[in-house]
């Protein structure tokens, strides 16, 4: 800070708080540490509510309890929430000084989700009294910061909005409308060319189908090429996993097309009539394409991108049960009475997809054991999947809440200021 003493004074709803610059400079929470940054009087209203020159004191119109508390996670290291206060609100003096649900204390990090889980509740302007524009961006991990300072003039980020937020304006919102109808026809058509009598079906009517899927394929590559021209770093677009997915979904097509014309219908062509077909089942992907417009397919994605490590510890479980319950099935089914043995668990990797049906109990009935023994540890199996399958569900449901929560935050505002566009 380039002005005031070297002792400065935070007062948090008539509790005050005294610090150094450096202890400012260095400060666990955002909001205070940018204090050190401010280099006039008007830079430092913009962080807190009032500022008194004289004593080097800076007013905050906070809940002081609540800030006892995140005082105590400074030093300790432990955020617990305040008792007989209400989550959301604490919550919200968290987002205001600059913390997320992700440094609370797992408990309540669960009571957290669950109150979220009974009550929606969207934070409007006047819930979030005093939080500038970087207070709220920064709820939002995806937001740009420097787009909305830099470029909000400029076409090349209307354009940019218009295409990678369908919330963002009308223009967007028609422009997502018309997507999801070109996927959808796009995969009726591929349904139907599946159907037994589509090879024999009129030419015409096949012909017509073709034309529709290159104008739905147009229509995609057109999207794509006008999003990466008008995208800022034309490298995380390459490496965006929707993008991915979208080069994926688009490029079967012309590879197909050009394998076809090269190599026509001959039916003694196996391996490019394989490759073929494999390349037209991979327009599955287009589906993907909805989670730019979907909230739940969003909420998905997300979560399985944090619970990557609850995922990998779920597979472990069941790779672990897996290879015990698969050898012991190979044994006593197999291995014990060689005169009586049930050939379908000859060997190890035979009795695996019987444990995994079993752990999942989906239970196809087309292999099951015979003997006694092999009867008492199906049994095992079936409870020890239960329990494998239901512990790491817990991390991931939770993670599911808040992602939602999160991610329903975000639309929300994107919805309040398109009312504001419309209206104005």
């Amino acid at each position: 800070m380039k002005f005031g003493k070297n002792i400065c004074i935070l007062n948090v709803g008539g509790t005050k708080y005294a610090f150094t610059r450096e202890v400012i400079r260095d400060f666990p929470l955002r909001r205070v540490s940018r204090l050190h940054s401010c280099s006039s009087e008007k830079e430092v209203l913009e962080v807190c509510d009032d500022y008194d020159r004289e004593r080097n004191e800076f007013f905050f119109d906070r809940h002081s309890e609540a800030f006892v508390f995140i005082m105590l996670y400074v030093r300790s290291g432990k955020l617990r929430f305040v008792p007989r206060m209400c989550e959301l609100s604490f919550y919200n003096e968290m987002l205001y000084w600059g913390l997320e649900s992700s440094h609370l204390e797992f408990c309540c990090q669960r009571r957290l989700d669950d109150r979220m889980s009974d009550t929606y509740t969207c934070f409007s302007e006047e819930e979030l009294v005093g939080a500038d524009e970087d207070e709220i961006r920064r709820a939002d991990a995806d937001a740009a910061e420097d787009e909305a300072e830099e470029e909000t003039r400029s076409w090349l980020a209307r354009m940019r909005r218009t295409f990678e937020e369908p919330a963002s304006s009308v223009a967007a919102q028609v422009l997502a409308s018309v997507s999801v109808i070109f996927v959808i026809i796009s995969m009726v058509i591929l349904c139907a060319s599946t159907l037994p009598d589509w090879d024999t079906a009129k030419n015409n009517t096949v012909e017509e189908h073709r034309i529709i899927e290159a104008v739905c394929i147009g229509w995609f590559t057109a999207e794509c090429i006008v999003r990466f021209i008008v995208s800022r770093d034309k490298c995380e677009f390459v490496r965006r996993p929707l993008n991915i997915i979208d080069l994926l979904a688009i490029t079967p097509y012309y590879v197909s097309v050009a394998m076809t014309a090269l190599t026509g219908e001959n039916p003694q062509l196996q391996r490019a009539g394989v490759t073929l077909r494999v390349l037209r089942m991979m327009r599955i992907f287009w589906l993907i394409k909805l989670a730019r417009h979907f909230l739940g397919l969003q909420t998905l994605g997300l979560t399985l991108r944090r619970c990557y490590r609850e995922m990998v510890m779920l597979l472990v479980f069941v790779c672990v049960a897996m290879a015990i319950f698969s050898a012991l099935a190979q044994l006593l089914e197999h291995g014990l009475d060689l005169e009586t043995s049930n050939e379908d668990y000859a060997s190890i990797p035979a009795a695996c997809w019987w444990v995994i049906i079993s752990m999942t109990t989906v239970g196809y009935g087309d292999m099951y054991p015979i003997t006694m023994p092999g009867r008492v540890l199906g049994g095992v199996c079936v409870v020890s999947g239960i329990v494998l399958l239901a512990l790491p569900i817990t991390f991931i449901y939770h993670s599911f809440v808040q992602c939602y929560h999160e991610l329903k935050f975000r639309s929300a505002r994107c919805v309040r200021s398109l009312s504001a566009e419309f209206l104005n």
